[in-house]
């Protein structure tokens, strides 16, 4: 089995393509660095089943070759984290739309089997809960550019279903919520990387707003798990799956317990949202997946608790102390 990454050197990417290479499979990644590091893939660089190659997903005659030489596609290339969305909105735009296009395009044109990686920003600010994947979006302003990253991923999940329905292409869409892990970047924003690094620097734990906003963090390993799983079954296709952990913590809860499992006495500080993303800036006061689709179609189930998570990611910023 021959399969292309995009995204590879990013962080689930570089996760996924380890996954693989155990499963015995060879793995091509493809990644421009603008958010993905060498770093992150450098332990697998070295298996014969794995080959690198730079470049971008909005680049055709680069990606053509590498999607005609697979059977199937993980995309997991995009713009990340609500800082990134914040600061480059253009660059958020082109990378997630055109690049989605470009590779759905020539998986049809060849005839390959696509997982397209979504997110739970699909569903805007609808805080009810357990969210289904067939529950209602609600999306604020576009002069928020907040939701910009959310609109665009619900338009690759148009896209993608698109293609399936009119091309008879093999598509499956999944919602990713929270994922975390060793090898995370707090740069753009990722909460527990930037929690756990203060913590660890004995600098101000900042949670943004008031505190109370509840999120649910899955495992990376547990999720790569599942995104092969679902790849592999032929029952996924054409359909959209939320993938993560319904294990809901508060943001305040979340920072005493990196706290206390660091052993740090950095002090827990709130900050406005207005003076982390400037004025205006919307979020949601509660996001929990509804897994029982995913579960019962590949018996999907997280394995990994919040703490053995935390623990997880204090040791990589303890033994990488330059990671950011």
């Amino acid at each position: 089995m021959n399969t292309l990454i995009t995204g590879g050197a990013g962080f689930i990417g570089s996760h996924l393509a380890q996954g693989l290479l155990e499963r015995g499979q060879e793995v091509h990644l493809i990644d421009d660095f603008s958010t993905g590091h060498k770093a992150n893939i450098a332990h697998i660089l070295s298996n014969p089943r794995l080959r690198l190659v730079e470049g971008s997903v909005l680049d055709p005659e680069c990606m053509e070759p590498l999607i005609a030489g697979c059977s199937e596609i993980y995309h997991l290339a995009a713009a990340v984290g609500v800082r990134l969305v914040i600061d480059k909105p253009v660059e958020t735009i082109m990378t997630n739309v055109r690049g989605t296009d470009v590779v759905l395009e020539l998986a049809r044109k060849w005839s390959r089997k696509v997982l397209v990686a979504s997110t739970s920003e699909i569903y805007g600010k609808n805080s009810s809960g357990p969210l289904r994947e067939e529950d209602d979006r609600i999306m604020g302003s576009v002069t928020k550019h907040r939701w910009a990253y959310a609109n665009t991923k619900t338009l690759d999940e148009f896209l993608a279903l698109a293609y399936h329905r009119q091309y008879g292409l093999p598509t499956i869409i999944v919602r990713l919520f929270n994922t975390v892990g060793p090898r995370q970047t707090g740069r753009y924003g990722m909460v527990i990387p930037n929690f756990v690094r203060a913590a660890l620097a004995g600098e101000p734990i900042q949670v943004y707003g008031s505190g109370r906003q509840t999120r649910c963090f899955a495992c990376v390993s547990d999720v790569v798990r599942g995104l092969a799983d679902l790849m592999a079954h032929p029952g996924a296709v054409g359909e959209v799956f939320n993938i993560g952990n319904n294990a809901e913590v508060s943001i305040e809860e979340l920072a005493h317990r990196v706290r206390a499992l660091a052993g740090s006495s950095s002090p827990i500080c709130h900050v406005p949202y207005e003076e982390a993303y400037g004025p205006g800036f919307e979020d949601m006061e509660r996001r929990v997946p509804d897994l029982a689709k995913i579960r019962a179609l590949i018996g999907y189930a997280p394995r990994t608790g919040l703490d053995e998570i935390l623990r997880s990611v204090i040791e990589y910023f303890r033994a990488n102390p330059r990671a950011s």
